[in-house]
């Protein structure tokens, strides 16, 4: 397992992360035709896909949905296939283990997850993962119950449908869910490396996205504020933002003390959660005033209308 080194040169706090799973999804690959996938992978004769087409121009709709009107496949096998022809993870298998929350991992072509696609392009153009531009992004919210950790979750999962690479930070050490929710061992993680006390696998890649990383909270501390206060979050971070492309990072809800805000200001760039029918406009107003005071680049604020 090679030492991954940090853009910066400094010395890693971090163990070593192996740097073939890291980069493995920037290989070469090929880019056949949707009929093509579907006959290779799951069959289809030439004669039924020349029906498909057929029928396509006839109807005048698209391939995929004259290939599941014909019956000649199920809409699962289009998606699946779409997700080859145009080289985008997903968790296609029925089976998955990942949380149904991860709408962007499950459904990545419903209408729905268009949303998280557009505020992904909204950040980009915001300049954030931009090599001017290294700050993490903080996810924070006034109160528990906003969605924070979902929007986190799926935000993530979209950045790493991109080239590049992706980890998401569960600091939410209140209420920790991210290791739940992507179906991986929270025994060890952030709190773990903050104390000085890590291992090989603190950094873990997430099952079927090959470009996205999550790291866990790990083991709930007494003290979380006292940990984000330490020189050691901070170099952290730096590091993340010298490894990563692009680093989400997930909040405690303000309403449990200065946690969010703390983080926030070490990451330098936050995204603020609101909910409809949920959220109370005054408290969101107090938060966004406040990491407008710490210098936090607030890089937008989201309805949660999930």
């Amino acid at each position: 397992m090679a030492q991954m080194k940090s853009r910066s040169g400094a010395k890693s706090i971090l163990p070593a992360i192996d740097d073939a799973r890291v980069t493995g999804a920037q290989g070469a690959v090929q880019d056949p035709m949707l009929g093509e996938i579907l006959r290779r992978t799951k069959g289809l004769s030439a004669e039924s896909i020349q029906r498909a087409l057929d029928y396509q121009r006839e109807q005048g709709v698209r391939f995929g949905e004259a290939v599941v009107r014909l019956r000649l496949a199920t809409s699962d096998d289009v998606v699946w296939a779409l997700s080859q022809q145009f080289h985008y993870a997903y968790a296609g298998n029925a089976s998955s283990e990942l949380n149904d929350e991860l709408v962007v991992a499950h459904k990545p072509f419903d209408d729905s997850v268009e949303i998280f696609r557009d505020l992904r392009t909204q950040l980009l153009l915001n300049g954030f993962g931009s090599a001017d531009d290294r700050a993490a992004m903080a996810v924070v919210s006034a109160n528990r119950g906003d969605g924070k950790t979902f929007i986190a979750a799926n935000l993530a999962v979209a950045f790493g449908q991109l080239p590049g690479r992706t980890v998401v930070v569960d600091a939410d050490l209140r209420s920790p869910r991210l290791h739940q929710i992507f179906d991986s061992s929270g025994s060890t993680g952030l709190t773990t490396v903050l104390s000085g006390r890590t291992d090989a696998s603190v950094i873990r890649s997430v099952k079927e996205f090959p470009n996205l990383f999550l790291l866990p909270a790990g083991p709930t501390p007494p003290n979380p504020s006292e940990l984000f206060l330490k020189p050691a979050f901070s170099l952290l971070l730096n590091e993340l933002t010298n490894k990563f492309d692009y680093v989400i990072v997930d909040t405690p809800a303000a309403e449990h003390g200065s946690d969010a805000r703390v983080i926030a200001s070490r990451c330098g760039a936050s995204l603020a959660i609101s909910r409809k029918n949920h959220s109370k406009l005054p408290e969101l107003q107090k938060l966004v005033t406040q990491m407008s005071k710490s210098q936090v680049k607030i890089s937008g604020v989201v309805m949660n209308e999930f």
